[in-house]
């Protein structure tokens, strides 16, 4: 990925599966490839008081973006029996972060090292009622967050729709992408993933790629280029109207598709 994306996310145990630790994650992903990371923070599992002690060690490890996020329930990973914290929500996360970094305090006590971080924020183009989600961002806004990534969308006009409202923020804006790199990844993305549906000319498309080529490296070849003709045109809609200022890409397991990412993005 390194050659081709400005930052890289760092999950906080997604689902409320139990992965090895965001912030230790994050920390070997930058030493050892050199490649900057956002380290997602969730408030599911830690206190405030474990909160702003991880947020002190991130910056000593190098760390310099969170992603502040409520985090999936327990209920919905492979330890449903654990108890879950949520001392803090995702917006006053932020606020914890900016009061530590803007004034060097927790709790109006001074901080000898300061950590210094950038802190965004997820939003969602697919909720509904959207009035709703934007008074959310805007309790975020207020907070202090610094840029917000989007939840992955197909439709363009709810896009725009969407992306309009928040362009009241000034805030940048990363919009959420799942390119798919088979059919049955498309359909189970569609079926499976709450808020979420994959327009059905994609599916057509993605299920006649899978029915009509027969050998494997055309039909990679096909579903690259099938990604790239759908995303290419709806980013540069959205670029031109000055509605994002970048992509957040959720390629997974897909990461042939990385050197496509500069050409979907330049208009």
């Amino acid at each position: 990925m390194a050659p081709y994306v400005v930052a890289a996310n760092v999950t906080d145990s997604p689902l409320g599966i139990v992965t090895i630790n965001s912030m230790a994650a994050s920390h070997i992903i930058q030493k050892e490839s050199g490649l900057e990371t956002i380290w997602q923070l969730t408030v599911r599992d830690v206190n405030k008081l474990g909160i702003a002690g991880m947020i002190m060690g991130g910056h000593a490890l190098g760390l310099r973006n969170i992603l502040s996020l409520t985090g999936d329930h327990p209920k919905l990973g492979d330890m449903p029996e654990t108890k879950p914290v949520f001392d803090l929500d995702s917006a006053t996360l932020i606020s914890l972060v900016r009061e530590m970094v803007d004034n060097g305090k927790i709790n109006n006590k001074e901080i000898e090292c300061p950590p210094q971080f950038h802190v965004g924020a997820a939003a969602n183009p697919n909720s509904d009622p959207m009035e709703a989600e934007i008074l959310k961002i805007g309790r975020k806004v207020e907070a202090g967050v610094e840029f917000l990534q989007t939840q992955v969308v197909y439709d363009l006009e709810k896009s725009i729709e969407f992306l309009s409202e928040l362009g009241r923020f000034k805030i940048p804006i990363l919009l959420g992408i799942f390119p798919m790199r088979s059919y049955s990844i498309a359909k189970g993305f569609d079926k499976y993933v709450p808020g979420v549906s994959v327009p059905k000319d994609i599916l057509d498309r993605w299920k006649l790629i899978k029915t009509e080529i027969s050998d494997k490296k055309e039909k990679k070849e096909a579903y690259d280029k099938a990604n790239y003709e759908f995303f290419k045109p709806f980013i540069s809609e959205l670029k031109k109207k000055n509605l994002i200022a970048g992509i957040h890409c959720m390629a997974v397991h897909y990461t042939r598709f990385f050197p496509y990412l500069s050409k979907i993005i330049t208009p």
